[in-house]
């Protein structure tokens, strides 16, 4: 069965937690999809997988590009394409065209906006009456990692309460989810209380209805790790030293 929007808000009333990771080519897709995930985030995190040392530069293009391939590999799991940097802010006309865009391209069932300050909530809430499903993001915000740094966010009662008013904002303005990002336990639990729809954390804690993380962090292929990520498996270390087995057989001509 196909997961929607609004199986995830049924799944949180319900007390199931939801399973979220990111992909950026069919093949991760693909796997992630038939082991079970629940939401495949085509995320700007992607950015870092490309070498880039922040979200910032990925372009719109390299977005559509990358979703189209991770959609072609999913059947089961809802899709969910971030808008990168500079794509979204400068005006409703300008997120109405990214997000159209990117439903429109690659098939996917949703966008993600990070903030919810007035006039994202603004924005978000005109992309809903025009049909598109947005997912919020608060709390630590990648995309203003120049003005927050990569610090967890929230830690002081006027910062908590500042994220649990843009939460209620961006669940008003008709978001479908919200990602709680690097904030601590207790706000998320706040936060998740209070709000209808589902609430997906990435250290932000264990009372969130649901958990995301970056595949290539939970695969062991990143060369830094984020504080509040587990390491499943180490992929890196398993593929390098699979390489230097075929580079060894390759060069004493023992293969083919």
């Amino acid at each position: 069965m196909v997961v929607t929007t609004q199986q995830l808000i049924q799944w949180k009333q319900q007390g199931r937690s939801i399973v979220a990771l990111t992909a950026w080519d069919y093949a991760i897709a693909q796997l992630l999809d038939a082991a079970g995930v629940d939401l495949i985030l085509v995320g700007d995190s992607m950015a870092v997988v490309l070498g880039y040392e922040t979200t910032l530069p990925i372009t719109l293009e390299e977005m559509l590009y990358h979703a189209k391939a991770v959609r072609r590999g999913v059947k089961r799991a809802l899709v969910v394409v971030d808008l990168p940097f500079l794509t979204y802010q400068e005006s409703i006309q300008q997120a109405m065209h990214s997000a159209g865009l990117v439903l429109k391209e690659t098939g996917a069932q949703a966008v993600k906006l990070e903030g919810g300050y007035p006039a994202m909530v603004e924005t978000i809430a005109r992309l809903v009456q025009a049909g598109i499903p947005v997912m919020g993001h608060v709390g630590l915000t990648p995309q203003s990692v120049h003005q927050l740094g990569l610090r967890q966010q929230g830690k002081t009662q006027e910062t908590a309460e500042r994220i649990l008013n843009e939460a209620i904002a961006l669940e008003q303005a008709g978001v479908f989810a919200i990602v709680l990002e690097h904030i601590p336990t207790d706000l998320a639990l706040r936060i998740t209380e209070k709000l209808r729809i589902p609430t997906i954390g990435i250290g932000a804690g264990i009372h969130c209805n649901g958990q995301v993380l970056v595949t290539s962090d939970v695969l062991g292929l990143s060369e830094r790790q984020p504080p509040f990520a587990k390491v499943y498996t180490n992929l890196r270390e398993n593929i390098t030293q699979a390489v230097q087995n075929y580079a060894s057989e390759v060069r004493e001509r023992k293969f083919p």
